[in-house]
């Protein structure tokens, strides 16, 4: 079997562009939401392909509460709805799914359902599908933050204690590998407040394609983008 070009471990994803695709298809916004679910299985199944350890997808933002309740709602249900028909055939697939952000503003059956979907994965071994819910990033140093001073008022650690490392261990992602890559679709050059602290040393990657035109092609197309970028991480060795 050949072996696989320089692929990134962790791949984080801003999924932007289904308003505009339906709007460039005459559709109403809940039928862009719909197409970019579709292209998501997509882009797991080729995750999955290229032996990528984790794929972080940045679903709903703390900043889309701002959106009119119709499209809201109609996000909710969609998510709901994908959540139902795809848990089983994710856990066969041996991938573990998780939810990382403030769960606590969804309705009770979604709730159930994220913890349904969580206990049935999390012993896979497989790629980790991590859906950023409800998350920003200033919310996770934040939450990070208060973490981290609990513990120096209970005099488990000392101020003394705190550098990069031990303030990562208080991140959402912690048990996680910082993405390499980060992608962005639909032509916006922004991490829009996700992962913060956690994309420090990642490579970049915008693309024009509007999310739900975003195919294996695509994927594949940014992963060898990345495969050619040199990481040197400060350093003038490449690494």
């Amino acid at each position: 079997m050949n072996k696989k070009p320089n692929r990134p471990k962790h791949v984080a994803i801003i999924m932007d562009g289904n308003g505009r695709w339906a709007k460039l298809h005459h559709k109403p916004r809940s039928a862009g939401h719909k197409a970019g679910a579709e292209a998501v299985q997509k882009i797991i199944k080729n995750a999955v392909k290229n032996d990528i350890e984790a794929l972080s997808l940045f679903a709903f933002s703390t900043e889309n509460w701002r959106r009119p309740q119709r499209e809201i709602k109609n996000l909710m249900q969609l998510f709901l709805q994908g959540l139902q028909e795809s848990t089983e055939k994710l856990h066969k697939n041996n991938i573990q799914l998780r939810f990382i952000g403030d769960l606590t503003r969804f309705s009770v059956k979604l709730r159930q359902q994220i913890a349904e979907t969580t206990r049935l994965t999390q012993h896979n071994t497989g790629l980790k599908l991590v859906i950023a819910v409800n998350y920003g990033g200033q919310w996770d140093i934040l939450q990070a933050t208060k973490k981290l001073a609990q513990q120096v008022v209970k005099q488990k650690i000392t101020i003394e204690d705190i550098c990069e490392k031990t303030f990562a261990q208080f991140l959402i992602t912690a048990d996680l590998p910082d993405p390499d890559l980060f992608i962005r679709t639909s032509g916006e050059q922004r991490i829009s407040n996700f992962f913060l602290w956690q994309l420090a040393y990642a490579e970049l990657y915008f693309t024009d394609v509007l999310w739900p035109d975003f195919n294996e092609q695509c994927f594949t197309q940014a992963l060898d983008a990345f495969a050619k970028r040199k990481r040197r991480f400060g350093n003038t060795k490449e690494t």
